[in-house]
């Protein structure tokens, strides 16, 4: 039986392996992570509220760029379970969008339906 955290860890893991193709299309190699809430201090461009993951660049050359989804502040704004999955894929996706300097509807265009 899985904890609540661990399937949290697969979905997160399920939408990366969506994104491998256009991720590796790019040259981009991206490690995944979750933390289960930000750290106490945001980024300048986090003032609005508490942040549901982050992107870190690669630092220095061959290094992997890093997504890190923020669990409890994701299942917040789950309604119903069903709707935690896409919700992750959202915050993947954007992140994801963020590293590559995309918008989130050219990383995965059926995002949102």
């Amino acid at each position: 039986m899985a904890t609540r955290a661990q399937e949290f860890d697969d979905l997160v893991l399920d939408s990366a392996d969506r994104l491998e193709s256009v991720i590796s299309a790019r040259g981009l190699r991206v490690d995944f992570a979750v933390e289960d809430v930000p750290p106490a201090d945001p980024a300048p461009w986090e003032e609005r509220g508490v942040p549901l993951g982050r992107a870190y660049p690669a630092r220095g050359r061959g290094g992997s760029a890093r997504v890190v989804v923020y669990r409890r502040p994701v299942e917040s704004r789950a309604v119903e379970s069903r709707d935690l999955a896409l919700i992750v894929h959202e915050v993947v996706v954007g992140q994801v969008a963020a590293l590559l300097g995309r918008r989130a509807d050219e990383i995965d265009p059926g995002l949102g339906r």
